[in-house]
């Protein structure tokens, strides 16, 4: 048991699940876009996603020594570092419009990361920022990244999805800042920090709210679509409206970045 304990926590630590949210969240782009599958753009996602969110978790905790170097972290490092390979392999399989886009949010991430100006901190700890950086990434990577490298024309409809995933990131996104209250920096001034938990909760039930109504504006309304969207924005909510700081770290970091790909499956299914 504690064997597959291990194997579960290396799964999560080393960000292979959030890269599986990532990599759910492009085939839906390519679903909803009639894109056929594009493997290129697919797993340059997947792998990005771990070499990005890897640095950005464990870079200025190992360098600070907040954490000791363990054999996970090391497995997690040697992960990281074939996740590289494969990233860049795949970069050079994309379009030249979608690795100048992909460079832009490799830019992002190390801005997010790395103290570039002398005596300012990163951007991950600038104040209040922090979840519209991740929120716009995820839209940039997961949606515009395969319509670019697919030459898909960016029309109305474009648009109205980005507003929608930006919406249910963000949302995804408060729940972290929730359960990971107790752990945060007052000073990085995360939304429930800023207006308490209950008014953070009343904002994302109101933003999936919206992600619902916004389908009636869709050009390729389907019923279907509608009832999707409807039961991914009611699970949303429900975790959005039961979580608080006591909640296992397993709540956000597994359950909730598993919506994705739960939409992704059902989405395979009704189609």
């Amino acid at each position: 048991m504690r064997y597959f304990k291990n194997i579960f926590e290396f799964y999560i630590n080393s960000s292979i699940h959030v890269a599986l949210s990532c990599f759910a969240l492009v085939h839906l782009t390519f679903s909803m876009f009639h894109i056929s599958n594009n493997t290129s753009v697919a797993f340059f996602t997947f792998f990005g996603t771990i070499v990005g969110y890897n640095f950005v978790k464990y870079d200025a905790l190992v360098r600070d020594k907040i954490v000791k170097v363990n054999a996970q972290i090391q497995w997690i490092a040697f992960l990281s570092f074939l996740s590289l390979i494969a990233t860049g392999y795949y970069f050079f399989q994309l379009e030249r419009f979608t690795q100048i886009i992909g460079l832009v949010f490799l830019i992002i991430v190390l801005l997010y990361t790395l103290p570039f100006f002398p005596n300012k901190k990163n951007a991950r700890n600038w104040a209040g920022i922090k979840i519209y950086i991740v929120a716009l990434c995820w839209v940039g990577v997961t949606l515009f990244l395969p319509i670019v490298n697919n030459n898909v024309e960016c029309t109305s409809f474009v648009f109205l999805v980005a507003i929608q995933r930006y919406i249910l990131i963000f949302v995804l996104i408060l729940i972290f800042e929730i359960v990971d209250l107790k752990w945060d920096d007052p000073h990085l001034k995360t939304v429930p920090q800023q207006i308490g938990v209950s008014q953070t909760k009343r904002v994302g039930v109101v933003l999936m709210f919206l992600f619902v109504l916004l389908e009636f504006l869709s050009n390729d309304f389907r019923i279907e679509f509608l009832a999707l969207k409807t039961g991914l924005a009611i699970t949303t909510v429900l975790f959005l409206v039961y979580a608080n700081q006591n909640r296992s770290r397993y709540y956000a970091s597994f359950w909730v970045e598993s919506i994705p790909v739960f939409w992704w499956l059902f989405l395979m299914l009704f189609s």
